[in-house]
């Protein structure tokens, strides 16, 4: 099934089973006081239903909802009075909605004109017309002649319950009249119903704005006057107050969703227990194997092996079902961008041309909300630096429409997002220029890969107007700190006149991963497993030095090189052979030397706390063995601090 077809089932079957809650609610309380808001939040979940059936082109359940929010409009307009049989009617046509949205999974086609008739036929028979008392003489003409026919009928409405109809006149100051008529209008619906909010313009000072709200409310005046304000005018004074009977039970409905939305902490309170059982079972494996070497051939000892091995595959199960329970496709960020290219080209004076890849790839859910805002700022630094003006663009033999292409794809556990564009290209002479300016590098130094990395910098924009879609120089660095705290990676390439690729890369998820133990000195380390390349034997006397950095020649290239002991201040084990551990990707690569490589293990990372949060280096810690506490290394931070000045060796 396509993601796009889950999307829309899953958001069908919410919308179907809110709207099976609301009716549950007026079929309860219809025959003694209806809340009209209940009417109206069926009406636009309705209303919502038929709009998002449109869009992923279900046009038998359009129909079907267009039929059905021209009938619950005449409820709320009071044309249509409801009864036992309205009710059941209206329950009827959502159990239709419902099989046709079932319809939907099995790839079936329902013919739903027959009932859509049905729904017009009802509408006709039963409609009365809006019925209610004469409100002319009572209600002044002025007021009366600016009412929707939804705010008449229910006047009309209040004045047949025997509700007491008031007007209060506010004014506010222009600067604060958002916020100050919101709590005014709190007020009033806690006592009441509000009718209409008018805005009025006699005998209101300069600089302030005046509103006409009129509501409905079985209190008296005095109680009003002291609940909400002094100046309330009567204008159909208030029979005596109707108690409401005790609602009758709720009945219980079985919902048809196939699916339920979970909250992302409960899951996360599952994988931190999945991760507890990891380390006991790590230690029953490591007892197992303890035994072993005292009872060689011992039936306990086959029993204690079989046992480690089934909780382990059942753990890996369990773990691999809940990790995809958080599992979102990233087409639904891919939506949203492509949203906000629309709208920020067109502000921008740009013909843009949007083409996504890889919608279906999926990726962790809370890393999904996490990268959202460091993709928009990409987006819109392509818009606004990236793609040129028509006019550029002709004269240097381009379309006229730019091109943004949104592009994922999973590499071994981790997610690859690229957003290229066909522009003009990062500038380099002006990031040279900038980055003199701000006293950020020698005039006499610098390589293309270390500036075109500047751009990342805080506060560092080539431009200098700022405008409403990148801002001035907010959002790239943003991407590079998010990306970091993520375990992630950000690159650039670039080419004049040709265009830009950022690459975000990132893990699938944060929960439980593999790393590499390694051994410095007396001091061991977590590498993560999906950070590592591979790992080189490296004897001492072949690494060179070349303007004090220490580099190694690896299949035909250098690779830059540097120790951990020397990065901690560790005392090292002095042997001729240590090992590098190659992280990073691409041209940001880095040889860590190590003296010893233990194993590989799962591993569950905790946070190092408040304490030591800003603390360079390091991503968390994780428990191993005998309950030995080990640190996971930051290796984006690493490779950032360690490459600054070696990019151009690489």
């Amino acid at each position: 099934m396509k993601a796009s077809k889950k999307e829309f089932i899953a958001e069908t079957e919410d919308i179907l089973f809110g709207c099976q809650q609301l009716l549950l609610e007026i079929q309860d309380t219809y025959q003694a006081s209806l809340n009209p808001d209940t009417i109206n939040a069926l009406f636009r979940s309705i209303h919502t239903l038929k709009g998002l059936s449109g869009l992923f082109g279900n046009h038998e359940i359009t129909d079907l909802s267009h039929a059905l929010e021209s009938l619950l409009d005449d409820i709320r307009l009071g044309k249509i009075n409801i009864t036992e049989d309205v009710v059941n009617f209206l329950f009827k046509n959502l159990d239709i909605l419902n099989s046709a949205v079932d319809g939907v999974k099995e790839d079936k086609e329902y013919d739903l004109k027959e009932h859509i008739n049905n729904i017009k036929t009802f509408r006709e028979s039963w409609k009365e017309g809006n019925i209610g008392p004469d409100i002319k003489g009572i209600i002044d003409d002025s007021i009366l002649k600016v009412l929707s026919e939804y705010e008449e009928h229910r006047l009309k409405a209040n004045i047949k319950n025997g509700k007491g109809i008031y007007l209060l006149k506010a004014i506010f100051e222009l600067s604060t009249f958002d916020t100050s008529l919101e709590d005014l209008t709190k007020k009033i619906k806690s006592e009441g119903e509000l009718i209409s909010t008018l805005p009025v313009s006699a005998h209101v000072p300069e600089g302030s704005i005046g509103f006409n709200l009129m509501f409905a409310s079985n209190k008296q005046l005095k109680e009003l006057q002291k609940e909400i304000a002094d100046n309330i005018e009567v204008l159909v004074r208030s029979k005596q107050a109707v108690t409401e009977p005790d609602k009758k039970p709720g009945q219980s409905i079985k919902s048809q969703a196939a699916t339920v939305r979970v909250d992302i902490d409960k899951l996360d309170r599952i994988l931190n227990t999945i991760g507890e059982l990891t380390l006991a079972k790590d230690a029953v494996r490591r007892i197992g194997i303890e035994v072993a070497e005292v009872h060689t051939h011992s039936p306990f000892v086959r029993d204690i092996h079989k046992i480690s091995q089934s909780l382990e595959r059942k753990l890996s199960e369990l773990q691999k079902e809940v990790l995809s329970i958080r599992m979102v496709p990233i087409g639904q960020i891919f939506s949203r961008l492509a949203q906000v290219i629309r709208r920020y080209s067109r502000e921008m004076g740009k013909e843009i041309v949007i083409t996504l890849y890889g919608e279906d790839t999926e990726l962790d859910k809370s890393l999904a909300e996490e990268i959202v805002d460091p993709l928009m700022h990409l987006v819109r630094n392509s818009i606004d630096h990236g793609i040129e003006p028509v006019k550029e663009r002709l004269a240097k033999g381009k379309k006229e429409q730019g091109c943004i292409i949104l592009k994922a794809f999973q590499r071994g556990n981790y997610i690859v997002i690229e957003v290229t564009d066909d522009g003009r290209g990062i500038d380099i002479d002006s990031v040279m220029k900038k980055a003199i300016e701000k006293g950020m590098i020698d005039p006499s130094a610098g390589v293309e890969g270390e500036l075109i990395n500047f751009i990342f910098a805080p506060g560092f924009s080539t431009k200098d107007v700022a405008s409403e879609i990148s801002g001035r120089g907010v959002g790239l660095d943003v991407v590079k700190e998010k990306l970091s705290s993520l375990g992630g990676f950000t690159d650039i390439h670039t080419k004049k006149d040709e265009g830009t690729t950022f690459t975000l890369t990132l893990p699938i998820t944060l929960a439980i991963i593999k790393a590499l133990l390694v051994k410095v000195g007396n001091e061991k380390f977590g590498l993560p497993l999906t950070a590592i390349s591979e790992t080189v034997a490296v004897e001492h006397k072949d690494i060179q030095t070349i303007e004090w950095k220490d580099v190694y020649y690896i299949r035909g290239e250098m690779l830059p090189i540097i120790s951990l002991a020397k990065i901690f201040g560790i005392e090292s084990a002095r042997n001729d052979v240590s090992f590098a551990v190659v992280v990073g990707f691409g041209k940001r690569k880095l040889g860590l030397l190590v003296d010893e490589i233990l194993e590989q293990q799962e591993i569950v990372i905790k946070s190092l706390g408040e304490y030591f949060k800003g603390l360079s280096g390091f991503a968390g810690a994780a428990e191993i063995g005998r309950h030995e506490v080990i640190l996971v290394l930051d290796i984006e931070s690493i490779i950032e601090k360690s490459l600054i000045r070696q990019e151009n060796y690489s």
